[in-house]
């Protein structure tokens, strides 16, 4: 029997409105991909974003539909098709793996859907008002996250560095890693001066410190920085093999954050992946905010390539209107509790 494609579109609400410095978030977008094959069903996410995803054009439900009137190409074709909607191929990655597996939520077993094992992940803060972030703050610690992240950028830098430096006052770079992420807010002319005061509090890493596309400005910070540079919207939109190659050898970042629903899926990840290795970058995985379809893909796909560092895997919780699962977070980490049910309720 051929396979059987729709696709369905559903808005996630935000419990709290979420700041970056792109502007404040309070409902997410996202595209479901449904496969049907006899009595099997396969579920994937296209994880668009809006504002960020480059696959975030005007034709984007044409390309879906043409998807699903096409799915008996398979899967290599559509992928290579689909190469300027990595959204739309991570989609498909999930949807053609969950209409193969046993079970259509566990797409790589291991001893994390086992429920044996956990993904150690940071505690993320978004931009607001210094005592909305402050509180934020205080309520990772007590979550007994280990590794905090704080986005910046949004309000005056003075008053974000008293926030990080009140974090350092009571913990110790040895118990509270700090990381920050800048989206690129920093101005390439007073960036490099940022990131030393930043040091000094002993970040661990800043992610996308100026805006993407200035790659001689960002390759003279992380040759200079006083701490280390990770890229992350900088990865955004490089396609080919060679581009991918050649910006990281020429930028020489000390880490890249992967995010799969803007690059292409677990193919175009692992792809990146090998290439920051081979430049001597390391990496970790964040999810983009995808309901809890995408983040369960990503999430046992990361388990599998047991990172040393904590992931970016705890935006499950932010909607008041996201999928139940699994998925759980206990201090500090991600849990996938296979007592309790999946409930993906628009098939």
């Amino acid at each position: 029997m051929l396979i059987k494609a729709t696709y369905k579109k559903y808005i996630l609400n935000f419990k709290n409105p979420s700041g970056t410095s792109r502007g404040v978030l309070r409902t997410k977008e996202t595209w479901c991909i449904i496969l049907q094959e006899n009595e099997s069903i396969g579920i994937g996410e296209a994880g668009l974003f809006r504002g960020l995803s480059i696959d975030d054009v005007p034709t984007y439900e044409e390309k879906l539909i043409w998807v699903c009137k096409n799915i008996h190409l398979g899967l290599p074709v559509l992928l290579e098709e689909l190469l300027e909607f990595p959204s739309i191929q991570f989609g498909l990655e999930q949807a053609f793996l969950s209409l193969k597996s046993k079970d259509r939520y566990e797409l790589f077993p291991s001893e994390f859907t086992k429920g044996n094992e956990a993904i150690d992940i940071n505690g993320l803060i978004w931009m607001g008002e210094k005592d909305f972030m402050k509180a934020q703050i205080k309520e990772k610690l007590k979550a007994g996250f280990s590794c905090i992240k704080m986005k910046i950028g949004a309000i005056d830098f003075d008053a974000e560095m008293e926030l990080l430096q009140s974090i350092r006052n009571e913990f110790s770079s040895d118990e509270i890693t700090l990381r920050v992420d800048a989206n690129g807010a920093f101005n390439p002319k007073n960036a490099l001066e940022k990131l030393k005061r930043l040091s000094a509090l002993e970040i661990h890493s800043i992610e996308q410190p100026i805006k993407q596309g200035q790659i001689a400005e960002m390759a003279e910070l992380c040759l200079k920085t006083p701490l280390p540079i990770a890229l992350d919207e900088e990865l955004i939109g490089v396609f080919s093999s060679e581009a991918k190659k050649k910006l990281i050898a020429t930028i020489k970042p000390q880490y890249i954050i992967l995010k799969p629903s803007l690059l292409g899926g677990f193919a175009g990840t692992k792809e990146w992946m090998d290439i920051a290795v081979e430049n001597k970058a390391d990496w970790w995985i964040t999810s983009a905010l995808e309901s809890n379809i995408g983040l369960n893909a990503i999430a046992q796909f990361t388990f599998t390539l047991q990172s040393k560092w904590p992931q970016g895997l705890g935006t499950g919780g932010l909607f008041t209107n996201n999928f139940e699962s699994p998925l759980e977070v206990k201090n500090g980490t991600l849990h996938y509790n296979s007592a309790l049910d999946w409930n993906f309720n628009i098939i």
